[in-house]
């Protein structure tokens, strides 16, 4: 999470007290900015960062609530007293692994200069962070797939074997030579794709293994069922197919 989305979600953040302010902009810094210590200086960065005054006397804030025990002070810096920041867990927060699931996909963008797989990563990023975990793996599905097209055609040895695979693994399909990504789409199913990925030996038995795992959870989760789909299944969907295909196939 963004700090310029927390303070559109909070009530009131514009015009609350200097001292809640701090306590909430002090949780993001422990919760969403990776610091367990901080300093003043990391409190005006934000403040800059939100555009609006810091409070003056900005030091003799923090002391003043480390005296009342909002905050503890260690090493010359500062860290939310427990009780206080499990209140804004409870508010504002969400479980350790969306975090860090949440990190993978918002880490993406700079090693992904492709502006469609992008598309689908930020459209993946919302879903998980609304609890829309269906619509995360269908999204996340979509990104590891569009990549995985992008891939094979980058490199013109990848696409010749995968042409030649095709009727080896479908014999019927002979006279089908791929050389567009919308041919992909109008031609091939997903699992087709796969399957010639595979015959063509263009990745290792464990990747063809995750994608049509991943598929098939995908298409559980496209489609209208009682099956319960929940944050874990979310979370396995975007740690395997980010690091294993996305990140790995370049």
């Amino acid at each position: 999470m963004q700090l310029e989305e927390l303070a559109e979600q909070v009530p009131g953040f514009e015009g609350a007290v200097p001292k809640e302010r701090i306590r909430l902009i002090a949780w993001w810094l422990h919760t969403h900015g990776g610091k367990e210590l901080f300093s003043p200086s990391d409190i005006r960065s934000c403040y800059d960062k939100l555009h609006i005054d810091e409070p003056p006397a900005l030091a003799t804030y923090l002391t003043r609530m480390s005296e009342a025990k909002d905050l503890l002070k260690e090493k010359g810096q500062y860290k939310l007293a427990r009780s206080v920041r499990a209140d804004f867990d409870k508010k504002y927060g969400v479980h350790h692994s969306v975090v860090a699931i949440n990190k993978i996909l918002a880490n993406l963008p700079t090693q992904v200069p492709d502006v469609g797989e992008r598309a689908f990563l930020n459209e993946a990023l919302k879903c998980y962070r609304i609890e829309a975990y269906r619509s995360c793996i269908v999204m996340t599905w979509n990104l590891a797939y569009s990549h995985l097209l992008d891939w094979i055609l980058g490199e013109p040895t990848r696409l010749a074997a995968f042409n030649v695979a095709i009727s080896k693994r479908y014999p019927k399909m002979a006279n089908l030579q791929i050389t567009a990504y919308d041919e992909f789409l109008d031609e091939l199913k997903e699992s087709q794709v796969i399957e010639i990925c595979n015959t063509a030996n263009l990745f290792n038995s464990n990747i063809f293994k995750i994608l049509k795992g991943k598929l098939d959870k995908r298409n559980i989760a496209a489609h209208p069922s009682a099956v319960l789909v929940v944050q874990s299944q979310a979370d396995d969907m975007v740690t395997d197919l980010v690091n294993n295909v996305v990140l790995a196939m370049n």
